[in-house]
């Protein structure tokens, strides 16, 4: 039962160039919204089948506003049956040059479990302000920040895209997830060619892994790049001590590199 209990963490944690899927993309010119598929590897899947989706669908937004405003990201994981039928959402929201978090959102309903966890990181004060929903627990409390700035899994995603080319060697840095705050390294890894609608791509793999010495991250985070100015996130595994979570990139619905990129 310790390990189902612990499936929800797992979903939870989860976060192509333009020729790849031709011109014709729509939706707001400020937003990328990026859509995938979803499964659950590794040998947990028959168990975590008997209790939760180990499959299905996902989209992950990014909104870039006028220059000065805060970014904001989402990563929203659907059951086959969609939003109905579970869910998982991360939302993250971050300053205009997208090194650190302001505010970080969980949230999912998989059957009977459900659970709502927001923090917002008060980086004047030094503070971080957390309120915590779910059936069986409302709280909310205050702890100081262990640091001047503060990434969550979204933020580091981001953080990645925009810093890949500069990132040749591990660097040492900090993950903040689940309350609480772990030391990790970035690091690059293998590149791969990828199939998208029949169209070949090449990535670059990064790395979010436990850095050695202090409090132990048993997550880890992997994600391919395109290696074009983009950047886009081809497939994201995110690993837990009992299972792992892969998304792979299906479609573009819309396009914000124009922002992005100025």
């Amino acid at each position: 039962m310790k390990t189902l209990r612990r499936i929800p963490g797992v979903l939870a944690l989860a976060v192509v160039s333009a020729s790849a899927f031709g011109a014709d993309v729509h939706g707001p010119a400020n937003v990328e919204d990026l859509r995938y598929s979803w499964r659950i590897k590794g040998g947990i899947r028959f168990i975590a089948g008997l209790m939760f989706p180990t499959s299905g669908t996902g989209s992950f937004k990014t909104t870039y506003p006028k220059a000065g405003e805060a970014i904001n990201s989402e990563l929203l994981i659907t059951s086959p049956a969609g939003k109905s039928g579970g869910f998982y959402l991360y939302e993250s929201q971050m300053d205009a040059a997208g090194d650190k978090t302001l505010m970080t959102y969980t949230g999912y309903e998989w059957g009977k479990k459900a659970r709502n966890e927001r923090t917002h990181f008060d980086y004047t004060k030094g503070l971080a302000r957390i309120n915590r929903q779910n059936p069986e627990e409302s709280a909310y409390r205050v702890k100081k920040l262990p640091q001047a700035e503060m990434r969550d899994i979204l933020t580091a995603i981001y953080y990645l895209r925009q810093h890949a080319s500069e990132i040749r060697k591990p660097v040492a840095t900090s993950i903040y997830t689940d309350g609480k705050e772990y030391p990790v390294i970035f690091q690059p890894a293998e590149r791969r060619a990828f199939t998208l609608e029949k169209a070949k791509v090449t990535a670059t793999a990064f790395e979010i892994i436990d850095a050695p010495g202090g409090k132990k991250w048993s997550g880890g985070v992997k994600v391919w790049l395109t290696d074009d100015a983009r950047r886009i996130p081809v497939r994201i595994e995110i690993q837990q001590s009992v299972a792992a979570l892969q998304l792979d990139l299906q479609s573009i619905a819309s396009s914000g590199f124009e922002l992005a990129s100025n």
